[in-house]
């Protein structure tokens, strides 16, 4: 079996006396799709930003693609191909939405502004802005914030995508949109890490869910499994997890 695209190896990380991770170990397969679900102030964002570099981690070690990155800086792991979109987007308000995408692809892909034009429209095609490419993006609703969010974070051209709650705030038809686009995206090779509280839409794009709780991995398998379980209920306690 070859080595995981990414992986956390005992991690942990504890803020004052709240323990966000405890030992976590986190193993993600090239090309696939991993979910993270588990309540408000459970930990999962900072536990991207300890992947993405934001965050230090306590204890520990961050491996992408076989290597130790734990001490890289957020930059070099963007460079590297771990690529990341945020829970509350802050795009550069004054620029276009394609001058948004153009700076994250040129940075990302370390190439030539010019050089990435054609690519950039592509993707703000996928992502449902091609009609807004030269609105300024501080003019943009959340909606189309998170779609820009998405849109520079895929222009980052990242083998590993951490996905921030980017279902909030979508209606039916706009989270169907999203779960096309997110399966062309596995298609084409990136693996993925989805965090999402609109759990049909991350249950419909994933292939492997896990439940973080009190700075540890509580359940993990099969995603309709393991949203029906005793302890995902016993946790939400009442709310209904169940999907149609």
């Amino acid at each position: 079996m070859s080595a995981p695209i990414l992986a956390l190896d005992k991690i942990s990380k504890r803020f004052g006396a709240i323990v966000i991770a405890d030992g976590i170990d986190l193993s993600l397969a090239e090309g696939e799709a991993l979910g993270i679900i588990g309540p408000n102030g459970a930990g999962k964002t900072t536990l991207f930003s300890i992947v993405s570099g934001t965050v230090a981690p306590d204890s520990g070690r961050v491996l992408f693609a076989g290597r130790d990155i734990t001490h890289a800086q957020p930059a070099q792991r963007c460079t590297m191909g771990i690529g990341r979109s945020f829970q509350i987007p802050l795009p550069f308000a004054g620029m276009s939405v394609f001058e948004n995408v153009v700076v994250a692809a040129a940075f990302g892909g370390q190439q030539r502004e010019r050089d990435v034009y054609d690519r950039c429209m592509e993707i703000i095609d996928r992502c449902g802005l091609a009609e807004k490419a030269n609105r300024r993006s501080g003019s943009l609703t959340l909606v189309d914030r998170k779609r820009l969010e998405l849109a520079r974070a895929l222009a980052t051209h990242p083998r590993v995508l951490l996905l921030d709650e980017v279902a909030g705030g979508l209606n039916e038809r706009e989270c169907q949109v999203l779960v096309t686009l997110i399966g062309d995206i596995k298609r084409s090779g990136v693996s993925i890490i989805w965090i999402e509280h609109v759990v049909h839409a991350l249950v419909a794009s994933i292939d492997r869910l896990l439940v973080l709780y009190n700075g540890a991995f509580i359940a993990e398998g099969d995603p309709h499994a393991v949203i029906r379980s005793d302890v995902v209920s016993e946790i939400y306690m009442g709310i209904e997890t169940d999907v149609v």
